[in-house]
């Protein structure tokens, strides 16, 4: 029998094997983000590992699809499950591009602190929003809802498998094999000819919005690989004559601790795509969808760790507006310094990141009773604080990707009012709770905490 987590493990690694073949500079990527791993472990040492194995960054991987009806996303909600992945929050890429992206996101991912050290697969999954009438007018909308109801991105015996694995939380050898191979065909690149014109018609409203309702199938957008120093990564890629994105997204390079996500990418490629014209032939073009991108992962932040993080993403920006010539990598790096606390142990006691905490056994006994406080009990040496690990996604950050990665800026209507989807909305239409991401990294944390209280024999809460 195969567990959850052995069939999440080995689509990871057979979606990646299948995309190397495919995108043969996702492969370099990978060769270069180990090179670098290996680099940074030999000079660090166990510092490299604070925020995960060196095993399990290696083996780590992000995918991203883009589906476009509620019908299909539940669809894919039940394939990840099977793997033992569960949705976990809700992103709004609409709001979070100045460009026309028009996607609401959620990420699937294991959410069991043993789940995620075996394998951490997450797959960013993007759906499309016909409804909002600031990019698609009511004929628009209409053809594409049509077009997307009269496609099958899944066959029936691969969804059959996945509920099975689902519900007995295993399958048999053979039935596992045969749920891999259909599941890795789905997310192939497919070679039926694409509708130019169709195509065309909703490029002009957003490349995105083209790749995911101008063809009859899905496939991996981008997988991503995790490396222990992406600045390092975006020289040694750039320096293999591979275009990188103009910058990398998320928190600047700077002194302090690691916090949230950092990502950049190589550009996406013109790839060879059949083309049916209006007069029924066939022609060889080419389409830039996919790219490679790669992840370094930080501390995860609280809610107020996080409000710090958007005020300071706006400062930045208000700065770079009245200096723009100015490095907006060195404003943020500056802001960072001037406000974001310099430590693990501040950031702990300031509650802006999460931490799980361990009594310490090396602190002598001289009879004193613990404090109540974790600044006090760590200051004091009563418990290590180890960080949790960032497992989810900013909103601005991919959209910041998906832009540098399109062949235009499409078209928004801001005249027009835009639909609602909320992570209420997402959570109904696949028929599964969307999970709060900050409430995951809570839970954990408390329960690391009680645990404490416990060995120490502290009554009362440790605040």
């Amino acid at each position: 029998m195969i567990s959850q987590w052995q069939l999440r493990a080995a689509f990871a690694s057979r979606l990646s094997d299948m995309y190397g073949r495919e995108v043969p500079a996702y492969t370099t990527l990978v060769d270069v983000s180990r090179e670098v791993n290996e680099d940074v472990l030999r000079a660090q040492g166990a510092d490299a590992e604070r925020l995960g194995s060196i095993s399990r960054v290696t083996a780590e991987r992000h995918g991203a699809i883009r589906v476009g009806t509620p019908g299909e996303l539940r669809q894919v909600a039940r394939i990840f499950g099977a793997l033992g992945m569960h949705p976990v929050g809700f992103y709004d890429l609409r709001e979070a591009a100045a460009s026309a992206v028009p996607v609401v996101s959620t990420a699937f991912r294991p959410i069991d602190g043993e789940e995620l050290a075996r394998n951490p697969f997450r797959v960013f999954t993007s759906l499309l929003t016909p409804a909002d009438p600031r990019f698609f007018d009511a004929g628009l909308r209409s053809r594409l809802e049509t077009f997307l109801a009269g496609r099958e991105l899944f066959p029936p015996e691969l969804l059959a498998l996945a509920d099975r694995a689902e519900a007995e939380k295993e399958l048999p050898d053979a039935a596992a094999e045969r749920f891999l191979l259909l599941a890795v065909q789905a997310f192939e690149l497919s070679a039926e000819p694409i509708d130019k014109a169709w195509y065309e018609t909703l490029e002009k409203v957003s490349a995105v919005a083209a790749d995911i309702g101008g063809v009859r199938s899905t496939h991996i957008n981008h997988l991503t690989p995790r490396v222990l120093d992406i600045d390092e990564l975006y020289r040694r890629m750039t320096g293999r004559g591979i275009e990188m994105i103009d910058a990398i997204q998320g928190p600047p390079d700077w002194k302090g601790p690691d916090l949230l996500l950092r990502q950049t990418s190589f550009r996406a490629l013109a790839e060879p795509r059949a083309l049916r014209t209006p007069d029924g032939s066939v022609i060889t073009g080419a389409l830039r969808v996919r790219f490679g991108e790669v992840e370094a992962r930080g501390i995860a932040v609280t809610r107020e760790g996080r409000a710090l993080y958007d005020r300071l993403l706006a400062l930045v920006d208000q700065q770079a507006a009245l200096h723009p010539r100015a490095d907006r990598s060195e404003l943020a790096r500056t802001l960072w310094a001037e406000h974001v606390p310099g430590s693990e142990r501040e950031l702990a006691t300031q509650g802006l990141a999460y931490f799980t905490y361990q009594v310490a056994t090396d602190r002598p006994r001289d009879g004193s009773r613990p404090p109540t406080g974790i600044g006090d009990l760590l200051g004091q040496g009563w418990v290590r604080a180890e960080p949790v690990v960032y497992e989810d996604f900013l909103p601005r950050s991919a959209a910041g990707i998906f832009q540098s990665n399109l062949s235009g800026e499409g078209s928004r209507n801001n005249d027009q009012e835009g639909a609602a989807y909320d992570s209420a909305w997402l959570s109904g239409a696949i028929d599964r709770e969307v999970l709060d991401p900050f409430a995951l990294y809570e839970e954990q944390q408390n329960r690391s905490i009680a645990q404490v209280a416990r060995e120490l024999g502290l009554d009362g809460a440790i605040g």
